[in-house]
């Protein structure tokens, strides 16, 4: 992230809670990157400025892995706001021992894919599954062949989008399940994803 910014010429403020997030603080970035946050157990004031800032087209959003636990974790209830904007989801299952798979991207010319290939393979992750597909909500880029799971595993979805964008919503948004390790940072198809998705959703 450093050396993108730099390389580029913009900053990149770093919070680790959401007890500073309200409208004036917002108000200063273009972007606001969800990195493994997940979407429970923000401040109200937090929830409320966050809701209008993506309701209003304010800026963009990158949400990454964690950012779709939606249910009832850690004593806290879903946010029900959150889950329509994830497309409609519910957190089910995942894949503890993690797996490794084939990618498969369905949209190679939109602008969060570009240069990425017809598919790529990301290893060992713990791919997540929901109560449903998201896909009849939101423009999905890419989806998992459940059937190139290695080792295999009965934790399946069947339809199972892994990267897409919820263009019901002002900001320009794009949320990109991988994201569970730093090793990922050393896959080239993912870091050009995470690029692109950065100048796109902040409108660059």
């Amino acid at each position: 992230m450093q050396k993108l910014a730099d390389d580029n010429a913009f900053s990149v403020d770093y919070i680790e809670n959401t007890d500073k997030i309200n409208d004036e603080f917002l108000s200063r970035y273009q972007l606001f990157i969800q990195l493994n946050y997940p979407p429970y157990g923000w401040t109200p004031a937090a929830v409320t400025a966050f809701t209008k800032y993506i309701e209003e087209g304010r800026g963009g959003w990158i949400g990454f892995h964690h950012a779709t636990l939606l249910g009832e974790f850690d004593g806290y209830s879903m946010w029900p706001w959150f889950s329509q904007f994830m497309g409609g989801i519910r957190f089910t299952d995942y894949i503890p021992k993690f797996a490794t798979a084939t990618v498969v991207v369905e949209e190679p010319s939109h602008p969060v894919m570009k240069d990425v290939g017809g598919s790529f393979v990301v290893d060992q992750e713990e791919w997540y599954t929901y109560d449903k597909s998201p896909r009849q909500n939101v423009r999905v880029l890419a989806r998992v062949n459940e059937a190139t799971y290695l080792p295999d595993t009965k934790t399946k979805m069947g339809d199972h989008p892994v990267i897409w964008t919820n263009e019901h919503y002002k900001a320009r948004n794009v949320y990109i399940f991988m994201g569970h390790h730093p090793e990922l940072f050393r896959n080239t198809a993912f870091t050009t994803i995470f690029r692109n998705s950065i100048f796109w959703a902040a409108r660059q």
